[in-house]
């Protein structure tokens, strides 16, 4: 009997269009109230975007300071540069929550953040 991986991962687009970082950090702490509530639900993949200059947007360094902020409700922060199979945190993360696929993985993508909540 072949047993179907629901997908832990919730993804958010908190990077286009452009917000102010107080209203991306209310969206976060809302997500994390939503998915510390939900049965489905373990992690959250946060799309903040990469900026327009190359050096990392305002967005993502918004999302970066508040799950450093909020890090003891969080088991691990996956940047999108580490995101991969060769992760530990990565890892574990799938290991105890399912191999679902996804395209971002193994990407070194700048432009998310994996936010693996407690």
């Amino acid at each position: 009997m072949k047993q179907t991986v629901k997908n832990y991962l919730r993804a958010v687009d908190l990077g286009h269009p452009p917000r102010h970082p107080d209203k991306v950090e209310a969206e976060l702490n809302q997500l994390l109230s939503d998915i510390r509530g939900s049965k489905e639900f373990r992690a959250l993949k946060i799309v903040h975007g990469y900026g327009s200059h190359g050096r990392g947007g305002a967005t993502r360094e918004t999302v970066r300071d508040w799950a450093y902020r909020f890090q003891r409700h969080l088991r691990a922060v996956i940047y999108g540069e580490d995101y991969s199979i060769f992760d530990d945190d990565t890892q574990e993360m799938r290991e105890e929550c399912g191999q679902v696929e996804d395209p971002d993985l193994g990407q070194a993508n700048p432009g998310i953040t994996i936010l693996w909540i407690k």
